[in-house]
């Protein structure tokens, strides 16, 4: 009994860790074994001691230890070890004793121990820094940035830290005069003008200047600047700078815009009228009418060509009946023609001292005018004789244009201004400032009210007579616009400039109706047919006049024969003929080929022309 006891017993010690692994820590056997064993007593017992403590362990008779000692353990669902008996091996000698009946042992239940995160690294403190100094390189070898990726971000931080200057530059506050511009420049160490530059130009750096100062948060020298403004100076500084905002006109220009609202008021109700009857009466037809002339236009042919003086030509112009062309040259010589044929010379205009650049007729007396680059324009009958001269502009003229009125004088120069005359006194009613380039077309609505201008800046301007305002600007043109002119329907206006191109612009919509790409070289001349603008015509540097539809501008007719660059056109009053003078020193004459009799086979169709 006693070797049986012992040699069960061995065979449990030797699966006691196997037991104090997969039994709970609360279970007694386990507690048991692992005291004994820690205690080094285990091995110094004799097989009976060794039965009698597992008995004791386990509170069972000998018997039953004998019995039961043999068993599986097999974990159930719940990770607990249940105790299943099996029939204890067969010993010689001994006969087998039945198993009693066992009561279950009751089983603690096993905690779950946390969920632990995985072990992180650190390293030891001693040798620290070099292991920092690793990690840190093996990060950046992780996170370098490429020569293109910085380069990248470079251009946006440029082009972020520009948008925010424009921002500042367009809301921060800069002096309007160019003199206080240049001081300004001054106190804040800049250099005070550029090679070449403008004076808008000026004061957009200016505003870009102060804008970084302002964003880079040099404050001190701006406040500096601000302060020096606004320090109170002598008397005669106060006078020198004071700039104002409107140009103070003599007692004569306020009589002459009542005038004009006047003369403008009967004129519109006129147009408006007839448009209304146009429009209503069933004898009017518009599109027959607009066919007609369109037909008449695309018969144009060369009627006849002279030269008309020993340099080139500049300028034309019809009289108010037709029967006189004027053309004026860079001789500075002005002549008056004979039409039809300009072969007849009817007198010369000898006065002015340079060349000169436009010559325009009345449009109800026979007198006309011309403009030099001897910074005058001067007023003429049609015999010769010199009427009025007109003073004051301070650099070479561009154009000139008569009033539909007959009483004023419009010129454009280069000294970024055009003015308007009294041609009666020679007085100067009006100095207009407001483009910042030269100022090169003008041109008057036939109401007389409004009064339009284009200059070196791309722009074309649309001025109130009656008040003085400017009431539109039209934007559109990429290069100087060298001429305008008004349909006779009021409210189309025609523009053309150095980018080849003819712009429609509509004063009632305030944009550009429709853009003809018109000509390979630069437009020097725009004129609607004077009664109706059924057709529009446009001289260009491409030695060609082309004639365009004023209903859906497509091409009418393209005039060629002169041999060097149209300056100028003129249109009569019937919109029977065009003359056209080019730098070859030609004059030209284009006359429809349809004559009276092939009007009559065709059943005798005119057009009614109002006077």
């Amino acid at each position: 009994m006693n070797n049986q006891a012992s040699s069960l017993t061995e065979m449990i010690l030797s699966n006691h860790l196997h037991v104090e692994t997969s039994f709970a820590a609360s279970s007694p056997f386990c507690d048991c074994l692992c005291r004994e064993e820690k205690k080094g007593l285990w091995s110094s017992f004799s097989g009976t001691h060794k039965a009698s403590k597992l008995t004791s362990c386990l509170g069972l008779e000998e018997s039953n230890v004998i019995s039961s000692c043999c068993f599986n353990m097999e974990p159930n669902n719940e990770d607990n070890v249940s105790f299943i008996p099996t029939a204890s091996p067969s010993v010689p000698g001994v006969s087998a004793i039945p198993p009693p009946p066992m009561a279950p042992i009751p089983m603690a239940p096993i905690p779950q121990p946390p969920l632990a995160r995985p072990p992180t690294f650190r390293p030891p403190q001693n040798g620290g820094a070099k292991a920092s100094d690793s990690d840190s390189e093996s990060e950046d070898e992780q996170y370098v940035i490429s020569e293109e990726s910085r380069q990248v971000r470079e251009r946006q931080e440029k082009a972020m830290q520009e948008l925010l200057i424009k921002r500042r530059a367009a809301a921060i506050a800069v002096p309007t005069n160019d003199k206080s511009v240049r001081d300004r420049l001054r106190r804040l160490g800049e250099p005070i003008t550029l090679f070449g530059e403008q004076e808008m130009e000026r004061r957009a750096r200016l505003a870009q200047i102060m804008a970084r100062l302002d964003i880079g948060g040099q404050l001190d020298r701006l406040l500096q600047a601000y302060e020096d403004d606004a320090a109170p100076r002598d008397e005669v500084d106060e006078e020198e700078i004071q700039y104002p905002f409107f140009t103070e006109g003599p007692k004569e220009l306020r009589e002459a815009r009542i005038e004009i609202a006047k003369f403008s008021i009967k004129r519109a109700a006129v147009r408006i009228q007839r448009a209304k009857r146009r429009r209503d009466d069933p004898d009017e037809d518009v599109e027959a009418e607009t066919k007609w002339a369109l037909k008449q236009a695309k018969g144009m042919v060369l009627d006849c060509s002279n030269f008309g003086d020993d340099r080139p030509l500049t300028g034309c112009s019809f009289s108010r009946d037709g029967k006189i062309l004027a053309t004026c040259s860079l001789s500075g010589v002005t002549k008056l023609w004979e039409m039809p044929q300009v072969t007849n010379k009817i007198a010369v205009l000898k006065d002015h001292k340079e060349r000169a650049t436009d010559v325009v007729f009345s449009p109800v007396d026979d007198i006309l005018a011309t403009a030099s680059a001897d910074r005058t324009a001067k007023l003429w009958k049609t015999d010769g004789t010199l009427l009025q001269t007109f003073e004051g502009h301070l650099d070479r003229l561009a154009r000139v244009a008569f009033h539909p009125s007959g009483k004023y004088l419009g010129t454009t120069s280069f000294d970024k201004t055009w003015r308007l005359w009294d041609i009666n006194t020679g007085a100067e009613l009006l100095l207009q400032e407001g483009h910042s380039r030269s100022v090169y077309g003008i041109a008057f609505q036939q109401d007389g009210a409004l009064a339009a201008s284009s200059g070196l800046d791309s722009l074309a301007r649309v001025w109130d007579l009656r008040t003085g305002r400017s009431i539109l600007v039209f934007q559109g043109h990429i290069k100087p616009v060298l001429s305008v002119n008004f349909s006779p329907n009021g409210y189309h206006l025609a523009s053309g400039g150095e980018d080849n191109q003819c712009r429609i612009w509509d004063l009632r919509m305030r944009k550009s109706l429709y853009i003809i790409p018109a000509h390979a070289n630069l437009v020097s001349q725009v004129k609607y047919e004077p009664q109706e603008g059924y057709f529009l015509a446009t001289a260009s540097y491409d030695m060609k006049v082309n004639i365009w539809s004023g209903r859906d501008f497509s091409l009418v007719k393209s005039l060629a024969g002169h041999e060097s660059k149209v300056a100028s056109l003129d249109i009569t009053a019937d919109s029977s003929c065009i003359a056209t003078v080019s730098h070859d020193r030609t004059i030209k004459l284009w006359t429809s080929s349809s004559n009276e009799e092939e009007e009559e086979e065709q059943g005798g169709e005119t057009m009614d022309v109002d006077l």
